[in-house]
């Protein structure tokens, strides 16, 4: 048997990715280096960025505007706005065989939305984070109950291209795997600008004021990711009692502290991507 979990795409049974932005373009680039065929790969998207141009290019993959016809997908990989998602879901539907899967990368687009624009097939609805882009994501994930054990291994490793993959039973979930890893990067990204500003505010000067803040947001992130012990334990070992870090974190965790302020943030953060999906 083989190892290459891509191996099952071939030419006539191809993996197609429908929106080469961004996240799509990392996503391909993740899969190709990890052996997919680049014969095995049909690429829909009438305007591709720069970034994704020179992935194509590399690959020998030429894009196309529309579906073509006479394809019938191993899997579909829908990477589109969601703004745009319902216009371009009837049209993937001639590609759709009785053993394809469809992945949703698009945010807001629920269970319900995506079969009413595919039909009643396998569907996977999925939530990636910006991390995904340098291979250190995390992305949320729900089957319908028309995908089988074989077709979610298959999307969990497309979705490992692009880091972690966490499944939930609950498609009510997906709307707070959003409020925290969807929108946790800017959190973190915030963390560090305004980190940069209170080095400032103690008289550094603005360019070592971002270096420090940025080297040690990234730093923690690294040193988090490389440990096994937990975010708590971490911050206890950094905590000497009476010392500089200590009268930091008695403000950071006091009364209207980071850790109320994260609750309400998260919770508007899901409030509004149920709304989304509403």
């Amino acid at each position: 048997m083989s190892t290459n979990p891509f191996s099952t795409f071939t030419p006539s049974s191809p993996l197609v990715l429908v929106g080469a932005g961004k996240m799509g373009g990392a996503l391909l680039s993740g899969w190709l280096d990890r052996g997919l065929d680049p014969k095995a790969v049909v690429v829909v998207d009438p305007s591709p960025p720069a970034d994704t141009a020179v992935i194509l290019a590399r690959a020998g993959i030429v894009a196309h505007a529309a579906p073509p016809s006479g394809v019938t997908a191993g899997v579909i990989v829908v990477a589109v706005k969601p703004q745009i998602i319902a216009g371009v879901l009837p049209a993937l539907r001639a590609m759709i065989g009785p053993g394809t899967v469809s992945l949703s990368i698009a945010a807001g687009a629920t269970l319900a939305n995506l079969e009413a624009g595919l039909g009643a097939v396998a569907i996977v609805r999925s939530i990636p984070n910006t991390p995904a882009m340098v291979g250190r994501g995390i992305t949320g994930a729900i089957a319908n109950a028309r995908v089988d054990d074989a077709g979610k291994a298959t999307i969990e490793a497309l979705l490992r291209a692009a880091g972690d993959v966490a499944w939930v039973d609950e498609e009510g979930l997906i709307d707070a795997v959003t409020a925290v890893s969807g929108s946790g990067p800017a959190y973190v990204f915030l963390l560090a600008e305004v980190l940069a500003e209170a080095a400032e505010a103690t008289g550094l000067p603005p360019d070592l004021a971002a270096r420090l803040a940025r080297a040690t947001v990234t730093g923690a992130g690294e040193l988090l990711h490389q440990s096994d012990l937990p975010p708590a334990q971490l911050r206890k070992n950094v905590t000497s009692p009476n010392g500089t870090t200590a009268a930091a974190l008695a403000v950071l965790m006091g009364e209207g502290g980071m850790a109320p302020l994260m609750v309400r943030a998260v919770a508007a953060a899901r409030k509004r991507s149920e709304e989304l999906s509403g």
